[in-house]
């Protein structure tokens, strides 16, 4: 088993800075987060690794799911959910979700939000994979995340009790001498006095940092997502839980065999309006592969493409949106459209040429109802956190609900009192090991071949192997993309043991040696941590039912 850092190498902090809660990350769960604690009238601090609008957030196309439609429930859309999730969703948690997504979603619209709307005012709806009913709201077509960013980042410009730091890497979490949390070490690439590395303390600390596609070679993430939070929150000791299930999004535009980095997503709202997929030879194939057709669940979608990819020996198969016609790819799907112009294709006229590539994690830092992890004082929200909601496999178009709904359950905890304040331990100079950056785009093939959409007892051993002897390599430096590096290893180390351990295919896991779902002995979630010594401990727990305590004191 590779030892992995569990302390970055980071100088003495070279400054400090207060506020009484900080959030790391500044997509829409970070800066709801942010917007819920202000309203409880306390100071916020908003640390980003980029610009404030870099994230995850503003490249989500499809919209934001809810029961907003008189002809839909929370009910229907609870059951939508489980269903996805394959048996593995916290009930529970789902339920929240549902029930108080829809006025979440009007609470978007209050800040100042802009829905695409029918001719008498209503917000417009669509359908995506896995849904009985339209209910995905969307913006400028296919811009919802970007609107949703503008909206909340001019929010947050107008508060002056929060104070907003780019281009800062968080690095690891500091702790008083009860182990609950007191703030975090970060790297900041500025000018003035905070450059460098220094420390921003606060007795709440809340995680909002997206997600780790840049664990693999091809991703629909930006480059900013390397895990950091999970990693992290891993090195502090905290619980990890699902991360075997990372959903490949079916339908990523195909760019060739060699293409690496951000890959643009042709979005499952594109089917929702009635495009489909066809084979090599012309053939629609998920017409025999599900009720829903190519509006299945994104899981289901994956596994026909890859083995209809197999049975025709391609490496992509083929979207039709051609009937769509040209008023609808203009006024509903205009980025798309640019996206895949900017590319030589034309899908007015064209074939689209798709394939899967790594979307999104359901898994993370695990966390009960109220945001809490199993480090007092931490928090977790959006990508970052496993709150149980996707169990499995994510339904489409919940993951901006989850990030909004969860931030105002943190929220509510925020406004009940504030944490003590404690002597912070800072942490000194260590000699652990940081990867150097330039072994990245190995971790990242070796997760692309071995740990990807397909995954067997063999891949997941070479994966391993090589996970190890990257262990062994010359010492990287502390500069960011080496920290960065190290995140990425950590969970590509953590993913793969998980992959290995559950031995059966369910939702986004596939495991080619156990095809089959078993729920008598997997219908469990698999939890990990990261020992002091660098190694890691995983022990599996129900499926609900997690709760932790925050350590405040009456």
């Amino acid at each position: 088993m590779i030892r992995l850092p569990v302390q970055l190498a980071a100088a003495q902090p070279g400054w400090t800075v207060r506020a009484d809660v900080i959030v790391v990350g500044s997509g829409i769960a970070g800066l709801a987060t942010a917007l819920h604690a202000r309203r409880a009238g306390r100071t916020v601090l908003v640390i980003t690794k980029a610009q404030v609008n870099e994230g995850s957030t503003r490249w989500a196309q499809g919209g934001i799911a809810a029961a907003l439609a008189e002809d839909d429930s929370p009910a229907e859309h609870l059951e939508d959910t489980l269903l996805a999730g394959v048996g593995l969703c916290d009930e529970e948690a789902v339920r929240v979700l549902v029930t108080e997504g829809p006025g979440a979603v009007r609470g978007l619209i209050q800040l100042g939000a802009r829905f695409d709307t029918e001719p008498d005012g209503g917000i417009s709806l669509t359908r995506e994979g896995g849904h009985h009913r339209d209910r995905i709201a969307h913006a400028g077509g296919d811009a919802t995340g970007a609107e949703i960013s503008r909206a909340m980042v001019e929010a947050i410009a107008r508060d002056p009790g929060i104070e907003l730091v780019e281009n800062a890497l968080a690095l690891d979490l500091i702790t008083d001498e009860t182990g609950a949390a007191q703030g975090i070490t970060l790297h900041v690439l500025g000018t003035g006095q905070r450059d460098g590395v220094g420390a921003a303390l606060a007795p709440t600390v809340v995680l909002a940092t997206g997600g780790f596609g840049q664990v693999f070679r091809q991703t629909t993430n930006p480059y900013v997502s390397t895990g950091d939070g999970v990693a992290l929150a891993m090195r502090a000791g905290a619980d990890v839980a699902d991360l075997e299930f990372v959903q490949f999004h079916p339908t990523v535009m195909w760019l060739g065999p060699f293409a690496q980095g951000q890959q643009p997503l042709v979005s499952e709202a594109v089917r929702g309006e009635g495009a489909f997929l066809i084979d090599a030879e012309g053939t629609r194939f998920m017409t025999s592969e599900h009720e829903m057709a190519d509006l299945a669940p994104r899981d289901v979608v994956a596994k026909a493409i890859m083995r209809r990819m197999r049975a025709t020996s391609t490496d992509h198969v083929w979207l039709d949106a051609r009937h769509l016609g040209a008023d609808m790819w203009v006024q509903r799907f205009p980025t798309i459209l640019e996206s895949c112009r900017s590319r030589g294709i034309d899908p007015i006229t064209d074939l689209i040429p798709v394939s899967p590539a790594q979307h999104y994690v359901s898994g993370g830092v695990l966390t009960d109802l109220a945001g809490r992890t199993s480090i007092p004082g931490l928090y977790a929200c959006g990508e970052v956190a496993c709150t149980g909601v996707h169990g499995a496999n994510r339904l489409a178009s919940n993951s901006l609900l989850e990030g909004l709904v969860f931030a105002g359950r943190i929220g509510a905890q925020i406004y009940r009192g504030l944490r003590v304040v404690r002597d912070p331990i800072l942490p000194s100079h260590t000699d652990q090991r940081l990867l150097p950056h330039q072994v990245r785009r190995r971790v990242q093939t070796t997760m692309d071949r071995h740990v990807g959409v397909l995954r067997s007892s063999e891949s997941l051993q070479l994966a391993s192997t090589e996970l190890n002897a990257l262990a062994a390599t010359e010492q990287g430096k502390p500069i960011a993309e080496d920290w960065e590096t190290t995140n990425i290893a950590t969970i590509a180390t953590a993913l793969t043991r998980h992959a290995a351990l559950r031995e059966e295919t369910r939702g986004s896991h596939w495991r080619e040696d156990f095809p089959d779902q078993n729920d008598a002995q997997w219908q469990v979630r698999l939890v990990s941590n990261l020992n002091s010594d660098g190694t890691l401990t995983t022990r599996t727990v129900p499926r609900s039912g997690v709760s932790y305590s925050d350590g405040r004191q009456a």
